[in-house]
């Protein structure tokens, strides 16, 4: 098979990948859990902390200013590559689960009172449930669910009276589960023809498809950096501008403001308002450091690599354990992102873990943050294989050699 990617080359640029465990090599399979990070990223990390790391927006001075640069120049890199033509609109958060509570706190406590819906559906990681479950549980909201199909994907046949009155659609754009990928073009349609505002989980599509948000037709769409080769302790929360000054700040401090004084405060505009206090600078760097790798791999050519290596995967792992297994999620690798939730027949997703961890491959075992989901395909928890652009087909055939030796065992 001719990969669209130089893995060999890739592979290179991840130090972590040449440990040797139990004497094997490491193969690591759980980018969905959290990507690694390559040298070009802790190196520009490094760099900043040695040469450039200052306070933003506050000091004068000539390393401040510098460092300023920097950060904006992260949030004008993020814009570009998800197609955002206003940079303005980037704000930068912790994680994409404080992003998503950013929306439901401000912009939800601002425009929800009871009896308006908010709908969901079961395929979402918690991040895109719980904090609307909470907001319905202040301002008595209703919830109402998108179902999920047998193969994993959302049952959107009875979408339009479910979205009927609706002020919020906050759902995934490629699940965390079963690696379906939401018809997004239809179902933000639906949402906007109903009078609804998207919010859209894009965790799991942004490091592995491309992403043109303003052509999308979302209203708000969060993604964390660790999850495509930047580093923890950054998310993203991309919002239209008009929404974006009309909500009122998620938190208060330094940095938010425009005025203070004994009878109250004047916040600043967007994206300012949304980030009090000191920012995740370093991290902002390394998260368009890690931008910039994607760009030179090319978006198009890392989409094309997982849908021709899970295709391979689930050839390879169907013919080598046949109906021992069970893998959730659609049977069109087109139709899917990398991530492999599988079920071994007779073993807990935990043990399976364990036995894989011998052989030096690493894979989460879990509920994987979605509880509906899981209570829906009648498991308590399922073994997640979740490939990147560093993963080859000898990283399948690992998994699979693993996956055989762990069924061997419990077999005895």
């Amino acid at each position: 098979m001719t990969n669209s990617l130089d893995v060999a080359a890739i592979k290179k640029d991840f130090r972590v990948l040449d440990q040797v465990q139990n004497g094997r090599r490491l193969v690591f399979l759980d980018s969905a859990a959290s990507s690694q990070r390559p040298v070009q990223v802790i190196d520009a990390m490094s760099d900043f902390y040695n040469s450039t790391y200052a306070n933003v927006h506050r000091g004068v001075y000539r390393l401040a200013e510098e460092s300023t640069n920097r950060y904006e120049h992260a949030r004008r890199n993020v814009a570009r590559f998800i197609g955002a033509s206003n940079h303005n609109e980037i704000v930068f958060t912790k994680n994409a689960t404080e992003a998503i509570n950013l929306v439901a706190h401000s912009w939800g406590r601002t425009n929800l009172t009871a009896g308006d819906v908010v709908v969901v559906s079961m395929l979402d990681h918690h991040a895109n449930i719980v904090p609307w479950q909470m907001l319905a549980a202040e301002r008595a909201v209703e919830i109402r669910w998108i179902p999920v199909t047998d193969d994993g994907q959302l049952d959107l046949s009875d979408v339009d009276r479910l979205l009927d009155g609706a002020k919020v659609l906050a759902v995934t754009a490629m699940s965390n589960v079963t690696g379906a990928i939401t018809q997004m073009d239809s179902l933000i349609a639906s949402a906007k023809a109903a009078g609804a505002i998207t919010v859209l989980d894009a965790c799991q599509y942004v490091p592995h498809l491309p992403i043109d948000v303003d052509a999308l037709g979302a209203d708000f769409v969060a993604f964390s950096g660790h999850k495509m080769l930047g580093p923890s302790g950054i998310g993203v929360l991309w919002g239209r501008m008009e929404l974006l000054e009309s909500m009122p700040p998620f938190l208060g401090g330094g940095g938010m403001i425009l005025n203070v004084t004994v009878d109250g405060f004047t916040p600043d505009a967007p994206p300012a308002r949304f980030e009090a206090g000191t920012p995740p600078i370093t991290e902002a760097v390394g998260l368009s450091a890690a931008i910039d790798y994607l760009d030179e791999l090319g978006m198009e050519a890392v989409r094309a690599h997982e849908v021709s290596l899970t295709a391979y995967a689930m050839r390879k792992l169907t013919s080598e354990l046949g109906d021992s297994l069970r893998i959730l999620g659609p049977s069109e690798p087109a139709q899917r992102g990398g991530v492999l939730s599988i079920e071994l027949e007779g073993v807990h997703a935990h043990d399976v873990s364990q036995v894989l961890d011998e052989h030096a491959v690493c894979i989460r075992p879990g509920h994987h943050c979605a509880k509906p989901l899981m209570r829906h395909f009648g498991v308590a928890a399922t073994a997640r294989a979740s490939f990147y652009v560093y993963n080859d087909e000898s990283d399948a055939d690992a998994l699979a050699e693993a996956l055989v030796a762990a069924r061997d065992f419990f077999a005895l």
